[in-house]
């Protein structure tokens, strides 16, 4: 069984948490959950914060996947 960095899977799991309003706003729906989040561009702000992430959490995948294949 492969084991994940902690810090990927927190980041990962924060760019999911932080996609999910962005995507409602995005479609609309925003103002059901907050009228913050009404403003299509707030929808964006939280897209834009979850790429972010995701790309944040790539870092550590890719160094575990390098010292792994460094030790082989």
């Amino acid at each position: 069984m492969r084991r994940y960095p902690r810090s990927f899977i927190i980041l990962t799991a924060l760019g999911a948490l932080c996609a999910l309003p962005g995507a409602i706003s995005l479609a609309g729906f925003g103002g059901l959950i907050h009228p913050v989040l009404d403003d299509p561009m707030a929808g964006l702000a939280f897209i834009v914060s979850a790429v972010a992430l995701f790309g944040s959490g790539a870092f550590p995948l890719v160094i575990e996947k390098l010292k792994e294949n460094e030790g082989a």
